[in-house]
């Protein structure tokens, strides 16, 4: 069993984060968000998707007026992102936003951030110090040669130091990279220093097939060693797809239990069914269940049934049928054709009860 390094608590909105509450789940819109209807469109299926936080980039007046609307037509948290602009976080602040991420690195003069600390500390609303090493300081990069672990390291206590002195310690901090070994250290120092929440993730981790493996791989070594509070999964694809990546990430190391996990056999010259297909069909089909549930779709009798068996539901194939389990008990022999109808009408049933 995994342990979590211990973390204070801050509150995003109803959403708390760090301590021994769950490792939640975020994402960011790709709408404009000057556009208020497609930015709420986008939020509310991101919430059917098992979205509990929802960051979204403000970067110009118009986009931080709208915060207010959006904000009041959606559930989960929202979080304005803001870079380089202090007076946009401030209004941000006014619209009532649930937490505010900033990279101090380009907001400016120190006397901003403090502007930025104040209005936060006097509304209660926590603050995201966001590193990132495409945006590290420049005498910092000047004094470290290129962005490293320590230098991300520096840039974050530089501006934990800040809003310390101001008596803020309403605060969660990232420390992100593409890179993903430059990601795990910066975040192995900050945790052996500070108690903190971190919001974990490898930042422009790229497309889909390639993003989903860097950050499981990086992601997946953080929270074995109990670091991560929150993440996010930053890819080129839409962002009901980081969510799901999100949570298959946390499923697969026993830290959350949502939605269903489908067990199923990569297939080899024994598979006598037509079995890739037939996961996909399966998976499209229970995508939107949040009840955790372990489904098996296995294709031949050497580790079929015994998978099979282990799962709340399962098929185990032979040829052109398929052996239907429930709790590890058989119920029938089904047709290959007939074989996605009767696991959906198990789990519906299950469902009803």
């Amino acid at each position: 069993m995994l342990v979590r390094r211990k973390t204070r608590v801050i509150n995003v909105g109803n959403l708390p984060v760090g301590g021994s509450n769950p490792i939640s789940v975020q994402t960011m819109t790709k709408t404009d968000t000057r556009d208020a209807d497609a930015t709420i469109k986008q939020i509310l299926s991101l919430e059917a998707a098992g979205c509990e936080a929802v960051r979204i980039a403000t970067f110009d007046v118009e986009a931080a007026l709208n915060l207010g609307v959006i904000k009041k037509s959606v559930s989960i948290p929202v979080i304005a992102d803001i870079h380089f602009h202090w007076k946009l976080a401030l209004e941000a602040l006014n619209q009532g936003v649930d937490q505010i991420r900033i990279n101090p690195g380009n907001i400016g003069a120190k006397w901003k951030v403090k502007e930025i600390i104040s209005a936060a500390k006097e509304r209660f609303i926590p603050i995201r110090i966001g590193v990132n090493a495409g945006s590290l300081e420049k005498e910092l990069l000047k004094k470290y040669g290129h962005p490293t672990p320590q230098a991300m390291l520096a840039s974050a206590e530089r501006h934990l130091k800040i809003l310390q002195d101001m008596d803020f310690f309403d605060i969660e901090v990232s420390l992100k990279a593409s890179d993903v070994m430059l990601t795990v250290e910066a975040y192995r120092l900050f945790s052996a220093k500070y108690d903190y929440p971190l919001h974990i993730g490898i930042s422009e981790s790229g497309p889909t097939s390639s993003g989903i493996i860097k950050s499981s791989v990086g992601l997946g070594i953080l929270l074995s060693q109990g670091i991560g509070d929150t993440i996010r999964i930053s890819l080129t694809a839409p962002p009901e797809e980081e969510v799901r990546v999100g949570y298959e990430i946390l499923k697969s190391l026993g830290l959350r239990k949502k939605g269903v996990q489908i067990v199923s056999c990569p297939t080899c010259g024994r598979c006598r069914i037509n079995l890739m297909d037939l996961v996909q069909q399966v998976e499209a089909s229970i995508k939107d269940i949040q009840e955790p549930l372990t489904v098996a779709v296995m294709g031949c009798v050497v580790n079929g049934p015994g998978e099979a068996r282990e799962a709340d539901f399962g098929i185990a194939g032979g040829k052109k049928m398929g052996i239907l389990f429930r709790k590890g008990e058989v119920i029938k022999k089904v047709a290959e054709g007939n074989l996605l109808e009767a696991l959906l009408d198990e789990i519906k049933g299950h469902k009803k009860q």
